[in-house]
C-alpha cells in the first residue's frame, strides 16, 4: 500500500468534486448564459468536461496504484505522466495569474495549490 499515491488520489477526487460543483456553478454556467458565439461556449463546455475526465481517470489510476492493483513496473510511466501534468497545470496557472490583471493572483486562482500537492504526492509515491 502506497499512502502517497492514495493521498494523491483523494486530493484528485476532491478537486474533481469541487470542479463538478463549485466550478460548474461559478464558471461554466455563467459562460453558458453569456451572450457570445455559441461555438466558443460549446468549446469551453467541452474543455470543462475534458478536465473532469482527466481528473476522474487520474484519481482512479492513483487509487489503483496506491492499493497496488497495478504493479510498480506497469504504473511508473503513467504516474510520472500524471505528476508532470498536474505540475505543469500548477506552473501554467501561476504564470497566467501573474500575467493577468488580477489584484491577488495567487488567491484568485488557488487551484495551483492542489495541483502542486497532487504532483508532489504522486512523485513521492513513485520515486524511491
Amino acid at each position: 500500500m502506497n499512502f502517497y499515491l492514495i493521498l494523491a488520489g483523494v486530493l484528485t477526487g476532491s478537486v474533481l468534486i469541487g470542479h463538478l460543483t463549485y466550478s460548474k456553478r461559478q464558471y461554466l454556467l455563467p459562460i453558458q448564459q453569456a451572450d457570445f458565439d455559441p461555438v466558443v461556449k460549446t468549446v469551453i463546455h467541452c474543455l470543462f468536461h475534458y478536465c473532469s475526465i482527466f481528473m476522474l481517470l487520474s484519481s482512479l489510476i492513483l487509487f489503483a496504484c496506491g492499493f497496488e492493483a497495478i504493479s510498480y513496473m506497469h504504473s511508473f510511466g503513467i504516474l510520472i505522466f500524471i505528476a508532470l501534468s498536474f505540475g505543469l497545470f500548477a506552473i501554467w496557472q501561476v504564470y497566467i495569474s501573474f500575467s493577468s490583471e488580477l489584484e491577488k493572483p495567487l488567491q484568485s486562482l488557488f487551484q495551483w495549490l492542489f495541483f502542486t500537492a497532487i504532483s508532489a504526492f504522486t512523485l513521492m509515491g513513485v520515486l524511491p
